[in-house]
């Protein structure tokens, strides 16, 4: 089972408190993104994992990745069982602890993992932010499963100057989602390969806004 960090809601009501899961970016762990915590609603059960693959320089990916300009390489292997496995956390989470919507939130390989588990098994989530990373087609499930995705609220952001996944990545998945029927809101913000305040702001609100 996938390592964790949490936070348990700061605010509670009559309904099922919900799940946010963070997923990091490769050679990072469970608490890069939690340090995203204070800045969420307080609604939120979050959740950050670490990925299962030790890297030999320290930190931890969730597959073997290559990137040339918009050329993607995925150990595909190793990408489904890091999807089996987020599947499986999310199964316990929210068991353990009585919790109902879910939603996924992943950074640079983190959002490609985020969009693999929303768009292959969306009955299990709310909806998914994908922060500077990528959709590829070996993502997407197979065309007679479309209607399932029919209004899947999904948030896409990238930066301008990204120097590590270029703009033409985040372009590139925003086209290959316009084909879905999600709904998708797609932005550009003028910065690399980072969480700026800006985009921060557009990701908290947005969540916000789907818990309404």
């Amino acid at each position: 089972m996938l390592a964790f960090r949490f936070r348990e809601p700061e605010q509670t009501g009559e309904e099922k408190s919900p799940l946010l899961l963070l997923l990091h970016g490769i050679g990072a762990d469970e608490n890069d993104l939690f340090g995203l915590a204070p800045y969420l609603d307080g609604r939120f059960f979050v959740a950050s994992a670490r990925a299962p693959f030790r890297l030999p320089w320290g930190g931890f990916a969730w597959f073997e990745l290559g990137i040339q300009g918009t050329e993607i390489s995925v150990n595909v292997k190793q990408a489904e069982e890091s999807r089996q496995m987020i599947l499986e956390l999310v199964d316990q989470i929210v068991a353990e602890n009585d919790l109902g919507r879910v939603y996924l939130c992943g950074f640079s390989q983190g959002a490609f993992m985020s969009l693999s588990a929303a768009l292959r098994s969306p009955e299990k989530f709310a909806g998914v932010v994908a922060m500077s990373g990528r959709a590829i087609p070996e993502m997407l499930p197979a065309k007679d499963s479309y209607d399932s995705l029919k209004d899947f609220p999904i948030l896409v952001t990238h930066g301008l100057y990204d120097p590590v996944l270029p703009i033409d990545n985040g372009r590139a998945t925003r086209d290959l989602l316009s084909g879905l029927p999600v709904r998708l809101e797609y932005k550009e913000y003028p910065m690399a390969h980072e969480i700026s305040q800006a985009s921060l702001t557009d990701v908290t609100d947005w969540l916000q806004t789907e818990l309404e």
